[in-house]
Protein backbone atom coordinates (compact mmCIF):
# COMPACT_ATOMS: atom_id res chain seq x y z
CA UNK A 1 0.00 0.00 0.00
CA UNK A 2 1.63 3.38 -1.10
CA UNK A 3 1.57 6.07 1.68
CA UNK A 4 0.97 9.88 1.35
CA UNK A 5 2.40 12.29 4.08
CA UNK A 6 0.04 15.34 2.99
CA UNK A 7 0.24 18.67 4.44
CA UNK A 8 -2.69 21.12 5.74
CA UNK A 9 -2.48 24.76 5.78
CA UNK A 10 -3.70 25.72 8.90
CA UNK A 11 -0.78 27.17 10.50
CA UNK A 12 -0.18 29.10 7.69
CA UNK A 13 -3.95 30.66 6.04
CA UNK A 14 -2.95 34.10 4.47
CA UNK A 15 -0.38 32.22 2.60
CA UNK A 16 -1.12 32.20 -0.91
CA UNK A 17 -1.82 28.27 -2.24
CA UNK A 18 0.86 28.73 -4.88
CA UNK A 19 3.64 29.37 -1.93
CA UNK A 20 1.93 27.24 0.27
CA UNK A 21 2.18 23.78 -1.97
CA UNK A 22 6.36 25.02 -3.21
CA UNK A 23 7.04 24.95 0.21
CA UNK A 24 5.69 21.35 0.88
CA UNK A 25 6.92 20.48 -2.62
CA UNK A 26 10.35 21.33 -0.85
CA UNK A 27 10.25 19.61 2.31
CA UNK A 28 9.01 16.51 0.79
CA UNK A 29 5.38 16.04 1.17
CA UNK A 30 3.14 13.95 -0.96
CA UNK A 31 0.07 15.89 -0.83
CA UNK A 32 -2.21 18.50 0.09
CA UNK A 33 -5.05 19.08 2.00
CA UNK A 34 -6.91 21.87 1.77
CA UNK A 35 -10.30 23.60 3.70
CA UNK A 36 -11.79 25.16 0.63
CA UNK A 37 -14.30 27.55 2.51
CA UNK A 38 -10.84 29.23 4.14
CA UNK A 39 -9.39 29.75 0.29
CA UNK A 40 -9.37 32.75 -1.34
CA UNK A 41 -8.64 31.51 -4.94
CA UNK A 42 -11.52 29.63 -6.75
CA UNK A 43 -11.65 26.24 -7.39
CA UNK A 44 -10.40 26.65 -10.90
CA UNK A 45 -7.43 28.27 -9.46
CA UNK A 46 -5.99 25.61 -6.88
CA UNK A 47 -6.71 22.73 -9.18
CA UNK A 48 -4.69 25.04 -11.71
CA UNK A 49 -1.95 24.75 -9.09
CA UNK A 50 -2.41 21.26 -7.92
CA UNK A 51 -2.04 19.99 -12.01
CA UNK A 52 0.83 22.19 -12.23
CA UNK A 53 2.97 20.77 -9.05
CA UNK A 54 1.55 17.40 -9.72
CA UNK A 55 0.46 17.54 -5.94
CA UNK A 56 -2.98 15.51 -5.31
CA UNK A 57 -5.55 17.08 -3.34
CA UNK A 58 -7.42 16.02 -0.20
CA UNK A 59 -10.66 18.43 -0.17
CA UNK A 60 -11.57 19.47 3.56
CA UNK A 61 -15.08 20.60 3.14
CA UNK A 62 -17.95 21.14 6.62
CA UNK A 63 -21.71 20.98 6.71
CA UNK A 64 -23.06 23.88 8.60
CA UNK A 65 -26.18 25.64 10.03
CA UNK A 66 -28.86 25.76 12.30
CA UNK A 67 -31.01 22.65 11.94
CA UNK A 68 -30.47 19.52 9.46
CA UNK A 69 -31.86 20.93 6.72
CA UNK A 70 -29.31 23.21 6.36
CA UNK A 71 -26.47 20.74 6.82
CA UNK A 72 -27.75 19.00 3.93
CA UNK A 73 -28.02 22.53 1.80
CA UNK A 74 -24.51 22.96 2.78
CA UNK A 75 -22.68 19.78 2.19
CA UNK A 76 -24.31 19.34 -1.64
CA UNK A 77 -23.16 22.80 -2.27
CA UNK A 78 -19.74 21.87 -0.58
CA UNK A 79 -19.32 18.54 -1.72
CA UNK A 80 -20.55 19.92 -5.59
CA UNK A 81 -17.66 22.66 -5.42
CA UNK A 82 -15.06 20.14 -3.92
CA UNK A 83 -15.32 18.33 -7.35
CA UNK A 84 -13.88 21.03 -8.88
CA UNK A 85 -10.76 20.35 -7.62
CA UNK A 86 -10.49 17.02 -8.75
CA UNK A 87 -9.25 16.00 -5.38
CA UNK A 88 -8.37 12.48 -4.23
CA UNK A 89 -11.34 12.54 -1.74
CA UNK A 90 -13.63 14.53 0.33
CA UNK A 91 -12.61 14.85 4.41
CA UNK A 92 -15.96 16.34 5.79
CA UNK A 93 -16.26 18.29 9.16
CA UNK A 94 -20.59 16.17 9.31
CA UNK A 95 -23.37 16.90 11.17
CA UNK A 96 -23.55 18.58 15.07
CA UNK A 97 -23.00 16.88 18.62
CA UNK A 98 -25.95 18.22 19.90
CA UNK A 99 -28.69 17.04 16.55
CA UNK A 100 -30.12 13.55 17.37
CA UNK A 101 -29.39 9.93 15.77
CA UNK A 102 -32.00 10.19 13.05
CA UNK A 103 -30.93 13.85 12.42
CA UNK A 104 -27.37 13.48 11.82
CA UNK A 105 -28.08 10.04 9.93
CA UNK A 106 -30.36 11.93 7.17
CA UNK A 107 -26.89 14.52 6.77
CA UNK A 108 -24.65 11.35 6.01
CA UNK A 109 -26.96 9.31 4.02
CA UNK A 110 -27.48 12.54 1.64
CA UNK A 111 -23.12 12.39 1.81
CA UNK A 112 -23.18 9.01 0.63
CA UNK A 113 -25.84 9.50 -2.05
CA UNK A 114 -23.65 12.32 -3.66
CA UNK A 115 -20.61 10.03 -3.21
CA UNK A 116 -22.39 7.20 -4.78
CA UNK A 117 -23.41 9.17 -7.99
CA UNK A 118 -20.50 10.90 -8.22
CA UNK A 119 -17.81 8.34 -7.61
CA UNK A 120 -15.62 10.93 -5.14
CA UNK A 121 -15.63 9.13 -1.87
CA UNK A 122 -16.90 11.22 1.21
CA UNK A 123 -14.88 10.26 4.74
CA UNK A 124 -16.35 12.06 7.62
CA UNK A 125 -14.03 13.43 10.39
CA UNK A 126 -14.25 12.07 13.81
CA UNK A 127 -14.17 15.75 15.66
CA UNK A 128 -15.56 17.29 18.68
CA UNK A 129 -18.73 19.32 18.24
CA UNK A 130 -19.55 16.81 14.88
CA UNK A 131 -21.76 13.16 14.48
CA UNK A 132 -18.46 11.42 15.39
CA UNK A 133 -17.62 13.22 18.25
CA UNK A 134 -17.65 10.03 20.30
CA UNK A 135 -16.27 6.75 19.96
CA UNK A 136 -19.11 4.62 20.99
CA UNK A 137 -21.42 7.23 19.32
CA UNK A 138 -20.17 6.46 16.20
CA UNK A 139 -20.32 2.73 16.35
CA UNK A 140 -24.42 3.24 15.52
CA UNK A 141 -23.81 5.49 12.77
CA UNK A 142 -21.63 2.94 11.19
CA UNK A 143 -23.86 0.26 11.68
CA UNK A 144 -27.29 1.65 10.13
CA UNK A 145 -24.76 2.65 7.05
CA UNK A 146 -22.33 0.06 6.35
CA UNK A 147 -20.26 1.78 3.51
CA UNK A 148 -19.59 5.09 5.99
CA UNK A 149 -15.66 5.64 5.87
CA UNK A 150 -13.64 7.88 8.19
CA UNK A 151 -10.93 10.01 8.86
CA UNK A 152 -9.38 9.32 12.27
CA UNK A 153 -8.53 12.39 14.11
CA UNK A 154 -8.05 10.12 17.36
CA UNK A 155 -6.80 13.11 19.40
CA UNK A 156 -10.31 14.55 19.98
CA UNK A 157 -11.81 11.25 21.39
CA UNK A 158 -8.73 11.00 23.33
CA UNK A 159 -9.57 14.31 25.19
CA UNK A 160 -13.43 13.80 24.80
CA UNK A 161 -12.87 10.08 26.76
CA UNK A 162 -10.20 11.69 28.64
CA UNK A 163 -8.58 8.35 27.93
CA UNK A 164 -6.48 6.04 25.93
CA UNK A 165 -9.77 4.31 24.73
CA UNK A 166 -8.27 0.77 26.24
CA UNK A 167 -11.66 0.46 28.11
CA UNK A 168 -13.13 0.34 24.30
CA UNK A 169 -11.38 -2.13 22.88
CA UNK A 170 -14.39 -3.47 20.51
CA UNK A 171 -15.70 -0.13 19.07
CA UNK A 172 -12.34 0.71 18.50
CA UNK A 173 -11.49 -2.34 16.66
CA UNK A 174 -14.57 -1.60 14.48
CA UNK A 175 -13.78 2.14 13.74
CA UNK A 176 -10.89 1.18 12.33
CA UNK A 177 -11.80 -1.74 10.09
CA UNK A 178 -13.66 1.68 8.45
CA UNK A 179 -10.99 4.53 8.60
CA UNK A 180 -9.33 5.51 5.41
CA UNK A 181 -7.46 8.50 6.00
CA UNK A 182 -5.69 9.63 9.28
CA UNK A 183 -5.23 12.88 10.76
CA UNK A 184 -1.97 12.48 12.56
CA UNK A 185 -1.75 15.05 15.65
CA UNK A 186 -1.55 13.51 18.95
CA UNK A 187 -4.15 14.42 21.93
CA UNK A 188 -4.29 13.66 25.52
CA UNK A 189 -7.00 13.06 28.55
CA UNK A 190 -7.17 16.66 29.04
CA UNK A 191 -7.05 18.23 25.18
CA UNK A 192 -7.23 17.26 21.27
CA UNK A 193 -3.45 18.26 21.21
CA UNK A 194 -0.66 18.32 22.92
CA UNK A 195 1.77 21.20 23.72
CA UNK A 196 4.87 19.91 21.96
CA UNK A 197 4.58 16.29 21.24
CA UNK A 198 8.56 16.04 21.43
CA UNK A 199 8.20 16.99 25.14
CA UNK A 200 8.93 12.94 26.70
CA UNK A 201 6.24 14.04 29.23
CA UNK A 202 4.13 13.09 26.54
CA UNK A 203 5.45 9.81 25.03
CA UNK A 204 2.90 7.46 26.37
CA UNK A 205 0.28 9.45 23.96
CA UNK A 206 2.38 9.36 21.04
CA UNK A 207 3.49 5.65 21.31
CA UNK A 208 -0.59 4.72 22.05
CA UNK A 209 -1.57 7.03 18.58
CA UNK A 210 1.42 5.42 16.40
CA UNK A 211 0.09 1.97 17.69
CA UNK A 212 -3.44 2.67 16.96
CA UNK A 213 -2.59 4.03 13.53
CA UNK A 214 -0.64 0.87 12.86
CA UNK A 215 -3.75 -0.76 13.20
CA UNK A 216 -5.75 1.38 11.10
CA UNK A 217 -2.82 0.70 8.13
CA UNK A 218 -3.09 -2.82 8.38
CA UNK A 219 -6.33 -3.14 8.25
CA UNK A 220 -6.73 -0.71 5.63
CA UNK A 221 -4.19 -2.60 3.45
CA UNK A 222 -5.56 -6.05 3.94
CA UNK A 223 -9.07 -4.68 2.69
CA UNK A 224 -6.94 -3.96 -0.51
CA UNK A 225 -6.62 -0.58 -0.01
CA UNK A 226 -3.85 0.48 -2.60
CA UNK A 227 -3.38 4.65 -0.89
CA UNK A 228 -3.64 5.75 1.90
CA UNK A 229 -2.98 9.26 3.52
CA UNK A 230 -1.87 10.80 6.97
CA UNK A 231 -1.84 14.08 7.35
CA UNK A 232 0.31 15.87 10.34
CA UNK A 233 -2.24 18.42 11.76
CA UNK A 234 -0.72 20.29 14.55
CA UNK A 235 -2.49 23.39 14.55
CA UNK A 236 -2.02 27.07 15.95
CA UNK A 237 -5.15 27.21 17.52
CA UNK A 238 -4.73 24.56 19.34
CA UNK A 239 -1.24 25.26 20.67
CA UNK A 240 -1.36 26.12 24.42
CA UNK A 241 0.26 30.32 24.85
CA UNK A 242 2.81 30.61 27.19
CA UNK A 243 1.36 32.37 30.76
CA UNK A 244 -0.46 35.60 30.02
CA UNK A 245 1.49 36.51 26.46
CA UNK A 246 0.06 35.94 23.24
CA UNK A 247 2.85 33.30 22.32
CA UNK A 248 2.76 29.96 21.51
CA UNK A 249 5.01 27.27 23.78
CA UNK A 250 5.56 25.45 20.16
CA UNK A 251 5.51 26.33 16.80
CA UNK A 252 3.08 24.42 14.70
CA UNK A 253 5.16 24.21 11.42
CA UNK A 254 8.23 22.42 13.11
CA UNK A 255 5.85 20.18 15.20
CA UNK A 256 4.38 19.11 11.90
CA UNK A 257 7.91 18.96 10.28
CA UNK A 258 8.62 16.54 13.13
CA UNK A 259 5.72 14.34 12.48
CA UNK A 260 6.27 14.33 8.65
CA UNK A 261 9.72 13.07 9.72
CA UNK A 262 7.89 10.34 12.07
CA UNK A 263 5.30 9.31 10.14
CA UNK A 264 7.99 8.52 7.30
CA UNK A 265 10.42 6.89 9.43
CA UNK A 266 7.60 4.63 11.00
CA UNK A 267 5.31 3.72 7.98
CA UNK A 268 6.25 5.13 4.72
CA UNK A 269 10.00 3.43 4.18
CA UNK A 270 7.86 0.18 3.94
CA UNK A 271 5.07 1.49 1.74
CA UNK A 272 4.80 -0.15 -1.71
Amino acid sequence: MKILIAKSPWEVYETPIEIFVERILDEGYDAAEVFLRMRRESMKEIRRIMLKTGLPLIAQIGTHGDVPEDHIRSLRANYEQALETEPLFVNSHTGRDWFCFDDNLRILEAAEELASRHGVPILHETHRGRAFFALHLTVPFLRAIPSLRLTADIAHWFCVHESGLENQRESLSFVMDRTRHIHARVGFGEGPQVSDPRNPHYKPWVERSMELWWIVLDRAEKAGEKTFALTPEFGADYTPLKGILPEPVADSWEMNSWMHQVLVEQFKKDSR
